[in-house]
């Protein structure tokens, strides 16, 4: 798939190509400390789902009484639960879908969808398309509600300290979250490298809190048996099934550990997780199981019952600092996915500042970090307490979950070459699992899963329209593009004046003739001596080899073509381009360059194609989209603008 430079253009990676090199964390680091970085990054949204999880599971839609049996049903579903979805599907299965090393919902959409995949139906691709956008939409409503619960759970363990303290309890993680969000300009790089260390204290306790509640219900180990999961489901009923809604919160984050493997590995993330993490939350979890079984009233919140009056006010502490990491990797991951989205055309350019000279994962968008504090205070001043946000935590998690057990369906096959028995029986599995949680889930609409749904359906819909809209947009553009060839021809034949200096002139097209130099040929009767038709595509690849980099091609006249290729995961940037010329024959005098550009007003008419008000959509999303010549890091003293109104 080829666009225009302005869209974040695509074109189909090879099959066969090799693994890139790039990503976070220095590749000599050791296993060790590689593990540990991905402990503060990849393990912080699961790592805190004991402040609300079991908690939830005695207070979702009326919960379900602490008795002895309920217990260990409770605690044998979230044993499962992680062993089969964490550990089996994504540290397993899921990770082995990388993109040249990057993971990611958009990454694996990529790899199901290559745009040379002549053979597949084209309604197939359209649908696995829709979904993995979808997905990607999704995403976005776990990265508000994330920090929103997140941070309120935490706080709530000063009501447990002192009830007096309950009235602060709101206005406290509100300063927080201002706090936590206004200091991403200046980026992660100076405190992430205690991230991790913060990360192995935290699992340490609660792993500590878990040891010295048991030894006092060792019982609470016969919740391995997926036996007690099994009689928990029939006794309790409909009731019983509803409370999965609360269990699948233990699985929250889970789609980070996908997406983080860019910067730290498969081994690093799956040796945390086998080494360190998945020990400490389950004992964690057994250890509030038996808690709650000596005493039923802990139910209300199990995890800061467990620990001693002496030690309350430091536990707040620590899950303070744990929520914040769990928070800093969710709004990282939002950047993140946001410039993906951007570099694919899913949405429209928006301002990136890097926060690091030597990490390029560290970024920040202005936009989507004031969005998500807004929306997080929005999601505590609504929902009050962590037990409301737990309602509507969990339904685009399970969806965005389900939409990646599909796209490795068509995976399986097309790159592991599975059969199809083997990728239908494994991939059903999964879903079926996920097809249960969905529907204890779709109990919470009325409760806020509403929230999250409305938000990917937003997401969703900005991003189809955006994606069409540049599709249609440009199909008008090459369908009034005047081919190259011809153009040189009637220089040739013309003799034009020619005036000293080079003229760039940015083409989203590599065929035809940009509207810009037309437009300024036909006006101003006069071509520079030398001229460059630049275009820049983004390939569905993460990161593109500086060999391939740039591709020159002298058309004749003084016209020369020049291709520059980038990967979704990088930031494209014309001045680089130009110097990377100069081994293949171009060199460029700054003083002596002008670039010129085409800048379209989009004008929503009565054409048939998108309904009038995706075209207004579309319309307002172009205007308000950051100008090529600053996505594209054009020197501002260079460029000439040219208008152009296209009706779409």
């Amino acid at each position: 798939m080829q666009t225009d430079t302005g869209s974040g253009s695509t074109s189909a990676p090879s099959d066969n190509a090799p693994q890139s090199g790039h990503g976070h964390v220095p590749v000599k680091a050791g296993l060790v400390a590689t593990a540990l970085a991905a402990l503060g990054v990849v393990y912080g949204d699961i790592g805190t789902s004991p402040l609300y999880a079991l908690k939830s599971c005695f207070s979702l839609h009326g919960g379900v009484t602490p008795t002895h049996d309920n217990v260990l049903g409770l605690l044998s579903l979230i044993f499962w639960s992680l062993i089969l979805v964490v550990s089996v599907k994504y540290l397993v299965l899921v990770m082995r879908a990388d993109n040249r090393g990057e993971g990611g919902i958009l990454s694996l959409l990529a790899l199901a969808v290559p745009e040379r995949a002549q053979n597949s139906p084209r309604k197939w691709i359209w649908l696995l398309t829709s979904l993995g956008v979808c997905g990607a939409a999704f995403l976005y409503g776990e990265g508000l509600i994330t920090p929103a619960i997140s941070v309120l759970s935490a706080v709530e363990g000063l009501e447990v300290a002192t009830p007096a303290l309950k009235p602060y309890v709101i206005p406290i993680t509100i300063v927080l979250l201002i706090g936590l969000f206004s200091v991403q300009r200046k980026g992660t790089g100076s405190v992430g490298s205690v991230f991790g260390y913060v990360m192995v204290v935290w699992f340490t306790v609660i792993a500590a809190l878990g040891i010295v509640n048991i030894l006092k219900s060792p019982e609470v180990f016969r919740a391995v048996n997926p036996f007690y999961a099994w009689q928990f489901l029939k006794t309790n009923g409909l009731t019983g099934f509803h409370q999965l809604g609360a269990v699948f919160l233990v699985l929250t984050g889970v789609e980070a550990l996908y997406a983080d493997m860019g910067h730290f590995g498969k081994k690093p993330i799956r040796a945390a997780w086998f080494a360190l993490v998945l020990p400490a939350l389950f004992i964690n979890y057994l250890g509030q199981g038996a808690l709650v079984l000596n005493n039923p009233e802990a139910a209300s919140n199990p995890f800061f019952r467990m620990a001693p009056e002496w030690a309350l006010y430091p536990l707040v502490f620590l899950a303070g600092a744990a929520a914040i990491i769990a928070s800093q990797a969710l709004i990282s991951g939002a950047y993140s996915l946001t410039m993906q989205a951007m570099q694919l055309g899913y949405i429209p350019r928006m301002a990136i500042e890097h926060t690091s000279s030597s990490a390029r994962g560290q970024i920040y968008i202005p936009w989507v970090n004031w969005g998500l504090l807004i929306g997080c205070i929005a999601l505590v001043l609504g929902f009050r307490n962590s037990d409301n946000l737990a309602a509507a935590y969990g339904l685009s998690v399970v969806l965005t979950m389900s939409i990646t057990t599909i796209l490795l369906f068509v995976v399986s096959q097309r790159l592991w070459g599975w059969s199809l028995p083997r990728a239908t029986i494994v991939c059903a599995f999964f879903f079926s699992v996920e097809l249960v949680f969905l529907a204890a889930n779709a109990a919470k609409i009325a409760h806020g899963g509403w929230f999250p749904l409305t938000l990917g359906a937003i997401g969703f819909t900005i991003m189809a329209t955006w994606k069409t809209g540049r599709n249609r947009l440009r199909q008008r553009l090459i369908n009034s593009l005047l081919p190259i060839e011809d153009f040189l021809k009637d220089v040739a034949e013309s003799k034009p004046h020619r005036v000293n200096g080079t003229a760039i002139f940015l083409a989203g097209n590599p065929d035809g003739t940009p509207a810009a130099l037309t437009h300024n040929f036909k006006h101003n009767k006069i071509i520079h001596k030398r001229v460059i038709l630049l275009t820049i595509l983004t390939e569905e690849i993460p990161y593109v080899e500086m060999e391939r980099r740039v591709a020159v091609a002298d058309l004749g006249e003084g016209f020369f073509r020049v291709i520059g290729r980038y990967g979704f995961m990088e930031e494209p940037d014309a001045q680089e381009i130009l110097k990377l010329c100069k081994p293949l024959g171009l060199n460029f005098r700054e003083m002596e360059t002008t670039f010129f550009l085409s800048r379209e007003t989009i004008i929503a008419s009565e054409r048939r194609g998108l309904a009038r008000w995706r075209k207004r959509l579309f319309a307002l999303l172009s205007r308000n989209a950051q100008p090529a010549n600053a996505y594209f890091r054009l020197p501002p003293n260079r460029v000439v603008e040219l208008g152009l109104q296209v009706e779409i």
